[in-house]
């Protein structure tokens, strides 16, 4: 069992940043692999970026691509994402998920992902 919190969102002017944390708790963190999600209103949660067990593997969606950044530390237990040039269109609430395994092929996959946080809110002004 995986519990996730996420944290460090809020309200950003367009081209703004800012840093959203996931931190877990349960099982060993470093045997997970990990994606953020997210979801604004009235549409379905969509993918928007992976990472392997490692952190040397990521995937991100095109839309967020050069922009946004995943990291983690397991030595602490944080999945991280440093969030740059953000656009009015990325406001939604985001959504950290963990599954166990090293490796994914379906990381833009919400079914794949068995671990799910309570989401935090990004609102981002124009």
């Amino acid at each position: 069992q995986v519990q996730l919190v996420e944290s460090g969102g809020g309200l950003v002017q367009a081209g703004g940043s800012l840093r959203l944390s996931c931190a877990a708790s349960g099982r060993t963190f470093g045997g997970y692999v990990m994606g953020w999600f997210r979801q604004a209103p009235g549409k379905e949660r969509e993918f928007v970026t992976g990472i392997n067990w490692s952190g040397r593997n990521t995937y991100y969606v095109d839309s967020v691509k050069g922009r946004f950044t995943i990291s983690r530390d397991n030595a602490k237990n944080t999945l991280y994402l440093q969030m740059n040039s953000l656009k009015p269109e990325d406001t939604a609430v985001y959504y950290c998920a963990a599954d166990s395994g090293y490796y994914s092929d379906t990381y833009y996959d919400s079914g794949s992902y068995k671990y799910w946080g309570q989401g935090t809110q990004v609102t981002v002004s124009s």
